[in-house]
């Protein structure tokens, strides 16, 4: 770990500051020599995804994804461990970071909204990685604006039967299991959504078509055909969805800013150990004033990223079940300046930070998504705005 002078912030516990220790030191032996090789294809993408699934089971890592109830470290999620560990995973892999959120985020909705009996079906294979979950929400018509989305679930007897395409589905095509988010009609927009727990087998479900992106990992079309699930599959109550995928965002938007500040911190490193060690007309690069001036922001930006990070997940855990205005104020910042920072590094690189498979540049691709995904960078300070206004209204 680069600096762990963050630990002793009061946001953490020593039960925190123990964990963190022990997950950078699990890290560095078991992820580090998986990640070694970045995969290329999409059966590369694929089976390295699984194997760091696998490993982070058997470390007993997903154990933080779930409850004690159902095979889980601790009573309740914990926002602070699920962002420490993708912070420190973040730092070696991204598709380790990837493989270890989807684990969480794959099955928030039914860590918080499920009946026991799903609970039962996912979560205990979820901590020990014998399943992959895939969150199923963004639609090709509908990404930020999530309920204007149209895949249908209909009532059919007992059964709903689904029918709509999703993209841009993380895990798909190695999923056991879907939540799917439809329209079930109750009301007119966001309240007439509903979710589903859909078994990656069900005939119904086609998620071959894969779509590559500029940082591997396995992300697909999902589409839906005539799929029959039982009316107990439904994660909540009818037209419930909106505010299952709002809660779920709302616990993981926190742990996306901590990816974010994993890949700031390990650019900040890399920029560091270069300029201190690359000698230009004389000189080594860290003693030229532009470049300390740039090695200044980028440590300036990566402390205050960790800052909102750790406060919304502090509150989260401590204070309250909702934190919207926190968790986006830590997914905007953190992801927008991780980006900066991460061009920066590659900038002090000059051209060997363009070179392929070097970190700076692995860093440059990994980092992008991060402010799309969850909720864009402009749905986040919309997000903020509505918050502070409505503060503001009520106060």
């Amino acid at each position: 770990m680069s600096d762990k002078t963050f630990l002793q912030w009061p946001f953490f516990d020593d039960a925190h500051r123990d964990y963190a220790g022990k997950i950078d030191a699990w890290v560095s032996e078991s992820i580090a020599p998986l990640a070694e090789h970045e995969p290329e294809t999409i059966v590369e993408v694929d089976t390295q995804s699984k194997a760091f699934v696998s490993a982070l089971g058997a470390g007993g890592w997903l154990k933080n994804c779930v409850p004690s109830a159902y095979g889980g470290n601790i009573e309740k999620l914990d926002v602070r461990t699920l962002c420490l560990t993708r912070e420190t995973l973040a730092r070696t892999s991204g598709l380790a970071d990837f493989a270890f959120a989807m684990q969480g985020l794959g099955s928030a909705p039914v860590t918080l909204f499920g009946t026991d009996e799903q609970k039962q079906l996912l979560l205990p294979k979820v901590a020990t990685g014998e399943a992959l979950p895939a969150f199923a929400l963004s639609e090709p018509a509908s990404g930020s604006d999530v309920a204007a989305l149209s895949v249908s679930a209909k009532r059919d007897g007992e059964d709903y039967v689904i029918n709509g395409e999703k993209t841009w589905i993380s895990n798909g095509n190695i999923a056991d299991y879907y939540v799917v988010f439809a329209r079930t009609g109750e009301a007119p927009g966001a309240r007439g959504l509903s979710a589903f727990l859909v078994e990656g087998d069900n005939p119904g479900l086609d998620a071959s078509e894969r779509i590559k992106v500029i940082a591997p990992h396995p992300l697909s079309r999902v589409k839906f055909t005539d799929c029959r699930v039982p009316a107990t599959a439904m994660v909540g109550g009818p037209g419930d969805g909106f505010k299952v995928a709002m809660s779920t965002l709302d616990v993981f938007r926190s742990t996306v800013g901590a990816a974010a500040l994993g890949f700031a911190r390990r650019a900040l490193d890399e920029a560091i150990a270069w300029a201190t060690n690359r000698e230009a007309f004389g000189s080594t690069l860290s003693e030229f004033q532009l470049i300390q001036a740039k090695i200044a922001d980028m440590a300036v930006k990566v402390d205050a990223a960790a800052l909102l990070v750790y406060r919304a997940a502090w509150t989260r855990d401590t204070v309250a079940d909702r934190v919207t205005r926190e968790a986006a104020m830590a997914k905007l910042y953190a992801t927008d300046a991780a980006q900066e920072v991460i061009d920066d590094a590659v900038q002090i690189f000059g051209g060997m930070g363009v070179v392929s498979g070097v970190p700076v540049e692995q860093l440059y691709r990994e980092i992008r998504a991060l402010r799309i995904y969850e909720g864009t960078s402009e749905i986040q300070k919309l997000v903020i705005a509505g918050q502070a206004i409505k503060a503001a209204q009520e106060g």
